[in-house]
Formats: structure tokens, sequence, C-alpha cells
């Protein structure tokens, strides 16, 4: 399930005020679930399995019992360095 607007291989655009919420395993492993907007009542534009290496774009990060969340506070790109490593970068 991607909605995400391709942004290049690999890339994908991210909304201004787009919420990523990383649910941490044990194992290592994260599933990153994509909304447009934190205020939104809509399903996630996507959902990714993989590590969230590294944010460089303008947000806040909010610590939660399952892992955190990643609030948007610029448009961004979320960029694969792999095939499980991900990082967001300002436009």
């Amino acid at each position: 399930m991607n909605k995400l607007a391709q942004a290049g291989e690999g890339r994908w655009h991210l909304p201004q005020h787009a919420h990523i919420i990383v649910y941490e395993a044990e194992k290592g492993d994260e599933l990153l679930t994509i909304y447009d907007c934190g205020a939104a009542q809509k399903p996630p534009s996507a959902q990714v399995i993989g590590n969230l290496v590294r944010v460089r774009a303008e947000h806040e990060l909010d610590r939660t019992v399952t892992g955190y969340i990643v609030k948007m506070r610029e448009r961004s790109v979320l960029v694969e360095q792999d095939a499980d490593h991900f990082v967001i970068t300002p436009v």
C-alpha cells in the first residue's frame, strides 16, 4: 500500500504536515505508517517495513510506548537508502 507521489527512483514526496508513526519491533525492524496529516481522519497513505535512519527536514518527535511519531513541519522526501533503510530530507 503506497499512495505517495513518487519523486524519482526510491523517493516519495511527503506532505508538509505528514505524520510518520514508527513502530519498533524487538528484532530491530520498524513499521513506518505514513499519514498525510495528523488531523485528517483518513487511512494512511503508505506503510513501509524498514528503519527510519535519519530525519533531516524540520520536524517534531514524540516518543510513545511502541516507538515514536515524527510530525513533519516542512515539505520533504522519503528516500530509500537501501532495501530497508530510509531517510527523510527537505525538498
